[in-house]
């Protein structure tokens, strides 16, 4: 699952970029930066991830998740720091029963 994860945040980067009209020329992978110093998000085009990517898992996966909890928010290391830090905390959100899948 965690690829796919991976697959649908890439896409649903490239629909934010595509809104936004900004161009990035880097393939996105498990390991492209999201956000920091080197992200290719501000906290404005995280926030709008972030809610793009509550509803596909909801749509795709049937899973009802907050991805900006308190968990997400007091870990030592943010899930938001790469696509594949994110997607690992997405599949564990839906993994553990915090998502209705």
């Amino acid at each position: 699952m965690r690829e796919q994860l991976v697959s649908l945040i890439a896409e649903t980067l490239d629909e934010i970029r595509e809104q936004e009209d900004v161009s990035v020329l880097v393939a996105v992978d498990a390991d492209t930066p999201l956000f920091g110093k080197q992200g290719l998000l501000d906290s404005l085009g995280l926030v709008s991830l972030i809610v793009a990517m509550e509803q596909k898992l909801e749509d795709r996966y049937g899973a009802t998740v907050a991805l900006a909890d308190e968990k997400a928010l007091s870990q030592r290391n943010s899930p938001f720091r790469t696509v594949g830090s994110l997607a690992n905390y997405a599949c564990g959100l839906i993994g553990d029963g915090r998502g209705d899948a």
